[in-house]
């Protein structure tokens, strides 16, 4: 389990379009936003990744970063990225699953073609949102076994406005007894 304000596993990969992604080298403003997906097969992706393209500007404004992240192959994101049409959006892909584990993802296993009529891989890594501050330590994180009821973008905003005028901590740090 992932603890706030300590640091989040490295994070390395390749992106579409915009080079070589490194979580620590990238030096947010203020924060980098984490957005892990279970990848092309998933129709609650695309929707929830074509609000992220939307709002990317408005979290860009308060010195966030954002990266879209799957375990897909090259390939495969770039059908998701062509269907989502943020070009601005960094999709990584080629997360390894001993590597989506670290950060606390839940892997499943394929269940055949999807709603849409797209093969699910072999395994893939669950939903994951993730907020981490320029030291690499965590501020937020959501992880989920399942793609419904994720964090909504548009009130991560407000909670980023409210951490940031108010200071704010990061919460659950507390590791010993109760």
């Amino acid at each position: 389990m992932l603890i706030p304000r300590q640091t989040v596993p490295h994070l390395q990969l390749q992106t579409l379009d915009h080079g070589a992604y490194d979580l620590i080298a990238d030096a947010p403003d203020r924060f980098s936003l984490v957005v892990f997906y279970r990848g092309l097969h998933c129709p609650i992706c695309a929707k929830y990744l074509l609000e992220l393209g939307r709002l990317q500007p408005d979290f860009e404004k308060r010195g966030v970063k954002v990266v879209a992240v799957s375990s897909d192959t090259a390939e495969r994101a770039r059908e998701m990225a062509t269907k989502i049409n943020a070009p601005a959006l960094r999709f990584g892909y080629g997360l390894a699953l001993g590597h989506a584990r670290e950060w606390g993802l839940y892997i499943s296993a394929s269940r055949g073609t999807t709603s849409i009529g797209i093969e699910e891989p072999a395994l893939f890594a669950e939903p994951g949102v993730f907020i981490v501050r320029p030291d690499a330590s965590l501020y937020y994180g959501a992880v989920q076994t399942m793609p419904f009821a994720r964090p909504h973008f548009d009130e991560l905003l407000g909670a980023i406005d409210f951490a940031i005028s108010k200071d704010y901590p990061a919460r659950g740090e507390y590791t010993g007894a109760v």
